[in-house]
């Protein structure tokens, strides 16, 4: 019998899919990885009888990377990002080991049915799949098709099942497209940023920033908020005067009359027709107007769309939204999520999928008028050839989405029943007044159909006092006439909704990646989000478009991004030549590039103005190894320490507290240490400023504390103060914090494993021995008489903190609570021991995985 592997994007998705396509009747097993589930079962396909294999990735498979030493700020000169620098595929997690999950699913297997997402991100994790896959297929026969792709929109029983009795092939051409984007954002986001962190982070102290990052959509998405941010700030104010006149026919009949001239900007002008207004005691109608209007209910509605609408009406950012429409999408109660589409197919199931509505007690009987009516066909809108417009795909309650879900599903509902309902249509009575030689009117609106406002109440015509009956020539008292002084005021800053609006007019971004380029330059520091989702621009982000727009304003206006964006869209469509846009584009960046570091100076004389030299910033800390004076130690980010009088700065590890360690010094270099530590429910440890970013020893790299420092003899190292190997991550080391007592406690130098052991013992130490059975080093722990869980009048034992049975009660796993995923200087996880390491416990025997399995 035959096997088929079907791949969908996330577990959840392959778990839906599977249900539906066995009709529950699949058997399922975790996966190698532990992260994604295989469910099985036998069925058709192509005309035999084949056994099927449904599994999942979890989004990317790979992503792209320059090879190892490119990595490397010190040592690349970033013009090298554009051409020299090689590129790689690496595992996006390599802690989900995804490449060999697949490759052992796949083995063997004869067809391939692809269930990614339908759109460009997805057809290129589609080829990502092909590549790992491909070489453990069983071959083709006499080149018969193995590989196919499914095309849906939803996970409903019709949808699924009609993608999978219409297979297709993957796009390359999407694929490619997405791989341009990749490299373009990597080269070109990473020389800028590396460069001007550098540059700027070297020069200045009070950035508050970690990275001085610029990105090809995300710097154009800042510059339309400083864009707002200039409007405001060189607003100028002008009075203006309106005449404002009521009238009145008997004691019921009050009405405010709007000024035909609307206003005048000159006070004189103003006092002349108020003067003229004031000569006439009657206001006689000189024409009364009725007319019939229609507002008209929405689009169908796409991803842009639905961010605005989630952001200025409920709130909610734009990435949260997004991350709540794919969990309502992989549960099945809406549509694909990520459509730029508003026109929906002429054989799309409307009325089936109002019918999932009928029985929901917020709009059940607006639902069931339109079912008995006959819907009303929805108004004509784009059609991107990509996905349908968003739909809800089946009823839901609050108890089951939770509070943000609900909100989000219950806009998305009400959307789509107002698209198939019909236009709001209101009466407009128009009354044309003269009142000396001046003419003024009043307005009023009277609601005929509510229609499509009845289940988007918040769009609906508002009750005004009905106008009296009247006709030309009837004749009205004035009551009063007065000028009104007011002033033009400015624009207020952009809502996230604006923004979105901007981003999609001028092609920055697309659906999918609007939301990050938005949170990425809040990550920054470069805008915070202020009430109403208004994005306020910072002092950073202000200084950082205005020395673009003073070296190179393309490199922030939209119009160089959406020229790269229609190339893209072009490889995409099979027009354009991958290598050909790549090649060309990074060309027009690197001469930018160039460009941009020989007039660097320009945007430095609007730094200079607005940040404090690293020299006049901070508070003393510790002593410098090299002239012992004392370094300042600078909190905003990046916080590093700065000695002024060598003009050297030294990286130091974040989201943490630093304070000097006991005065002590590093063997090496004479620097005062410094403790790092994220509190009392964290982990702490020691590091020599000069150490931590000038490695002194091969087997160490930047970002390395005390904790892996192999320095053979120093009290603070690994080898004074290694435990054993940790108990949860491969390459970790256990290590003894001297200074937790009396909670004492060990913690991972590479995870956020931490032991407690211990606790109110008077005094623990690391001994040179080892145990005998996992090769850990020994503790030996002095106890306080009172209270020493030891037995008889002993207040001291040696052992092993894992084997010993005096000990094992005395030991408890926990996890540390970290501020923020730790920053740790651009040092990636490191294979291997060292040299000077203690030797890692060897594979333990009972007692050791008896405790292990605790741990667990």
């Amino acid at each position: 019998m035959k096997t088929v592997l079907m791949v969908a994007e996330k577990p959840s998705l392959a778990q839906s899919i599977a249900k539906i396509l066995s009709r529950g009747s699949c058997s399922s097993r975790k996966g190698l990885n532990g992260a994604c589930s295989v469910h099985e079962y036998t069925g058709s396909f192509m005309g035999q009888s084949v056994r099927f294999k449904m599994t999942s990735v979890c989004g990317h498979v790979m992503s792209l990377d320059f090879i190892g030493k490119y990595n490397n700020w010190d040592k690349v000169d970033p013009a090298e990002l554009f051409s020299t620098a090689p590129t790689e595929k690496k595992e996006a997690n390599p802690k989900l080991n995804m490449v060999k999950f697949l490759q052992v699913e796949g083995r063997g297997c004869d067809y391939v049915v692809l269930w990614l997402d339908c759109d460009k991100e997805g057809e290129n994790i589609c080829f990502e799949v092909l590549d790992a896959i491909q070489p453990v297929m069983n071959k083709a026969y006499c080149n018969e098709s193995t590989v196919f792709r499914a095309k849906f929109s939803s996970i409903t029983d019709t949808d699924i099942c009609n993608a999978m009795n219409h297979l297709g092939e993957p796009n390359r051409n999407e694929a490619l497209s997405v791989d341009a984007r990749q490299e373009l954002d990597l080269r070109i986001g990473c020389a800028f940023t590396r460069f001007q962190t550098k540059y700027f982070q070297g020069k200045y102290g009070n950035l508050d920033s970690a990275l001085v990052s610029f990105g090809p959509c995300q710097t154009p998405t800042l510059g339309f908020c400083v864009e707002r941010h200039d409007k405001i700030t060189s607003f100028k104010p002008e009075p203006y005067w309106v005449v404002q006149t009521k009238v009145s026919r008997g004691k019921d009949v009050s009405l405010t009359l709007d000024w035909d001239r609307v206003r005048v900007f000159d006070r004189e002008v103003a006092q002349m027709f108020l003067n003229i207004v004031k000569t006439a005691r009657e206001a006689r109608v000189e024409s009364v107007s009725k007319k019939e209007k229609a507002k008209q209910r929405p689009q169908a509605l796409n991803t842009v769309e639905m961010l605005r609408v989630a952001s200025s009406a409920l709130g909610m950012g734009p990435q949260h939204t997004m991350q709540i429409a794919e969990r309502l999408y992989t549960q099945g109660y809406i549509s694909y999520p990520r459509t730029e589409t508003t026109h929906y197919p002429e054989n799309f199931d409307l009325t089936g999928a109002l019918r999932q509505q009928a029985s929901n007690p917020f709009w059940a009987d607006s639902v069931k008028a339109l079912l008995s009516e006959g819907i009303n066909r929805p108004r004509k809108g784009n059609d991107a050839g990509d996905h349908p417009p968003i739909t809800p795909m089946r009823s839901a309650s609050e108890s089951e989405l939770g509070s943000d879900g609900w909100r989000l599903f219950d806009y998305i509902t009400r959307h789509f029943i107002a698209t198939l309902s019909y236009d709001c249509k209101y009466l407009q009575t128009t009354i044309a007044f003269s009142v000396s030689t001046e003419s003024f009117t009043c307005t009023g609106k009277t609601l005929i159909s509510a229609g499509f406002t009845e289940v988007m109440p918040w769009q609906s015509i508002p009750e005004e006092e009905s106008l009296p009956v009247c006709e030309r020539g009837d004749v009205f008292t004035v009551d009063e006439v007065k000028l009104l002084e007011k002033h033009t005021s400015p624009p207020d800053y952009l809502t996230e909704a604006e923004l979105i609006t901007l981003m999609e007019k001028h092609g920055i971004g697309t659906d999918a990646s609007i939301p990050v380029h938005i949170n990425n330059i809040c990550q920054r520091n470069y805008v915070t989000v202020e009430s109403g989702r208004r994005l306020k621009p910072t002092n950073l982000g202000i200084v950082l478009v205005h020395g673009y727009y003073k070296t190179d304003a393309e490199l922030v206006l939209p119009t160089i991004r959406s020229a790269v964006e229609k190339q893209l869209n072009l490889i995409a469509q099979g027009k354009a030549n991958f290598k050909q846009v790549l090649q060309f584009t990074l060309d027009i960046f690197k001469r930018k590039f160039h460009y941009f570091v020989d007039s660097i100076a320009s945007m430095d004389e609007l730094m200079e103005v607005s940040f404090s030299p690293i020299a006049a910033t901070g508070k003393p800390l510790s002593r410098c190894g090299k002239c012992h004076r004392f370094m300042k130690y600078i909190q905003a980010k990046p916080s590093r320490l700065h000695c002024s009088h060598c003009d050297e700065t030294y990286s130091l590890p974040q989201n943490g507290a630093i304070k000097l360690y006991k005065e002590l010094r590093c063997p090496l270099d004479e620097f005062e240490l410094v403790l790092w530590s994220t509190g009392s429910r964290g982990k702490s440890y020691p590091l020599c400023p000069y150490c931590y970013s000038n490695p002194p020893f091969r087997d160490m790299k930047k970002g390395m504390g005390c904790s892996e420092c192999t320095h053979p003899t120093c009290q603070h190292s690994l080898n004074s103060l290694g435990i054993g190997q940790c108990v949860e991550c491969e390459n970790g080391v256990l290590v003894f914090d001297p200074t937790s007592g009396p909670k004492w406690r060990m913690a991972c130098n590479k995870c956020n494993v931490v032991v407690h052991f211990f606790e109110n013992a008077h005094k623990v130490r690391v001994s040179s021995e080892s145990c005998e059975s996992c090769e850990a080093s020994l503790v030996i722990v002095d106890f306080n008489k009172a209270r020493s869980p030891l037995p008889g009048d002993e207040t001291q034992h040696t052992g092993c903190a894992f084997c010993d049975p005096v000990f094992q009660d005395l030991v408890e796993l926990k996890h540390a609570a970290m501020r923020h995923p730790m920053h740790r200087g651009g040092a990636g996880r490191r294979q291997g021991r060292g040299r000077g390491r203690r030797p890692a416990p060897k594979k333990p025997k009972d007692k050791m995985a008896a405790l292990a399995a605790y741990f667990v």
